[in-house]
């Protein structure tokens, strides 16, 4: 499989990105340089005291607080918050949070055109992406769009130090995938394969130290430079099959995000392995392993990862729905796609076996 595209072009709207720790103190300085005033600020029910902290260091350039982001971006969740945003006269929102409230902050954006300034709160690495996932009647759509890409990125190690370590791992795996899965991407490039293998570098040098002593800041800084490096992957090439399952699952049986894609990864990447060996070689080098699906699936264990999706509430019976729902609409992907081949997939997701185990 080439892993270079002539004619590939990079491009996408201007983000500003800052790292630093303690850099959530500096959002003055970045309304200041968008000339905003109204700030409105989104977090989740579990995230109110890191929102009420925003807001205290916005003082009376904070118009509104809103606490109800949900995962999966429900739609109805959305229509509550632009209520409230209308009724705020905002003039941009702040998302401080993981990857319900910044998909929330990407869904106003989209029909309000806001400015966004995000402050993430895991590794999901939404926040590096012009794409927005929605949830409406139990079925999860995506979007690519320039309207949803936030304008800053305010990366402070500080806000993902008290992350607990399930979350951590879950979430660092997620951003993982998005590298992963970049590296057969049917538009991949040089640019985009280099950004994944460093991306994934990260986290597999930098995880086991977070893992091992949560407020190590150091290494909270290099896996949130991972993750920015693995979201900027899924900002430039298209995804396939895992990030399918995942929406699948997530939308479908209500399932936490983090958690499906920690679980699933491995199994996606072997059952792409048999026709894109070459390009996940490097995934195999650094994770020491005979094969890329292997390999993620020891190192997922190593960090105390969930392994089987009945762990989280999934039942053998859910499988063949969606698995079915998986392939109703053809997509790219190194192999091609088949029922009974996506249905076995699943299955040992389900019970968590370790791929390519004799």
């Amino acid at each position: 499989m080439p892993v270079f595209h002539a004619g590939f072009a990079q491009g996408g709207a201007p983000v500003r990105v800052h790292f630093g720790r303690g850099a959530r103190r500096s959002l003055d300085r970045e309304l200041d340089a968008l000339s905003l005033s109204r700030a409105f600020v989104l977090t989740t029910p579990q995230q109110v005291r890191e929102g009420e902290d925003i807001v205290q260091t916005l003082g009376p350039r904070a118009v509104g607080l809103f606490t109800d982001a949900t995962m999966h971006t429900p739609v109805d969740v959305t229509e509550a918050a632009l209520k409230r945003v209308a009724a705020s006269e905002a003039d941009c929102v702040v998302a401080v949070g993981g990857g319900s409230t910044i998909g929330l902050g990407k869904a106003i954006a989209l029909r309000t055109d806001l400015p966004q300034i995000v402050l993430p709160s895991t590794y999901a690495g939404s926040e590096a992406t012009p794409v927005l996932g929605q949830t409406e009647n139990g079925v999860k759509t995506t979007l690519r769009s320039e309207k949803v890409q936030p304008e800053v990125i305010i990366y402070d190690p500080e806000l993902v130090a008290t992350l607990p370590v399930a979350m951590t791992v879950t979430s660092g795996l997620n951003a993982m995938a998005h590298a992963v899965e970049g590296l057969y991407a049917h538009d991949a490039n040089r640019l985009s394969s280099a950004l994944a293998v460093e991306g994934i570098r990260a986290f597999v040098s930098g995880l086991p130290g977070v893992v091992t002593a949560p407020d190590n800041l150091a290494a909270r800084e290099d896996t949130l430079f991972g993750a920015w490096l693995c979201g900027t992957v899924l900002a430039q090439v298209g995804m396939a099959l895992h990030h399918k399952l995942c929406h699948t699952l997530g939308g479908t049986l209500n399932l936490p995000h983090a958690e499906t894609h920690a679980i699933v990864l491995p199994h996606a990447i072997a059952y792409n392995e048999v026709a894109a060996a070459e390009v996940l070689q490097p995934v195999a080098r650094l994770l020491d392993s005979g094969s890329a699906a292997g390999g993620l699936y020891d190192f997922a264990q190593r960090m105390g990862a969930p392994l089987a999706l009945r762990s989280l509430g999934v039942t053998e019976a859910d499988l063949d729905n969606v698995a079915d729902l998986a392939v109703l609409t053809p997509y790219p992907n190194p192999r091609r796609i088949e029922r009974n081949g996506v249905r076995q997939l699943l299955q040992d997701a389900w019970l968590g076996r370790r791929p390519f185990s004799s």
